[in-house]
């Protein structure tokens, strides 16, 4: 396999420039224009954007957020995790292994790692190692949650019934 060089990226007007690209020719779920436009006028050197260039092109990207352990609902031991999202690899570099680099980097972390699959990728993750979460309607609320377990971790046991539910602050 190639090894490519992950990169955070900066929050500033070439990036914003640069995610252009990906929502013309990506997928309109996976546009993180907006998320970087709100933080814009940071021009933040510590953004939760990360990708790979070819050449000058930005041909990569994804985001990937530490979430904090007292919000953790799937791991055990319950501990500080990565929420990846919106990872997309733009149409005519896709199969060159683009998106195994950007999820070896994630992974690099050392962290359990929980992302949500669309439709049709569930290959995609399975080949990474990552699992599919079992299905828990108070906690995933229509998403198709897929992690990935470092050594020494495993699935959250499924809260009883009739305890309270603790609701996660949404992370975008």
């Amino acid at each position: 396999m190639t090894n490519f060089e992950v990169k955070r990226l900066l929050v500033n007007y070439k990036t914003l420039e640069e995610f252009k690209n990906f929502r013309e020719f990506g997928a309109a779920e996976l546009s993180m224009k907006g998320d970087l436009e709100a933080n814009i006028i940071e021009n933040d050197s510590e953004s939760p954007f990360y990708g790979i260039y070819f050449g000058k092109k930005l041909v990569a990207r994804m985001s990937l957020y530490r979430i904090e352990g007292k919000f953790d609902r799937y791991f055990e031991p319950q501990q500080d995790y990565l929420e990846l999202w919106k990872l997309e690899v733009l149409e005519p570099y896709r199969g060159k292994g683009y998106g195994s680099a950007l999820v070896d980097f994630a992974k690099s972390f050392r962290l359990p790692i929980k992302t949500n699959a669309r439709q049709g990728s569930s290959d995609f993750w399975e080949r990474m190692g990552f699992e599919s979460s079992t299905y828990q309607p108070s906690r995933d609320r229509g998403e198709s949650p897929f992690v990935w377990y470092p050594l020494g971790v495993q699935e959250q046991a499924s809260p009883s019934p009739g305890l309270p539910t603790i609701e996660t602050p949404q992370q975008m």
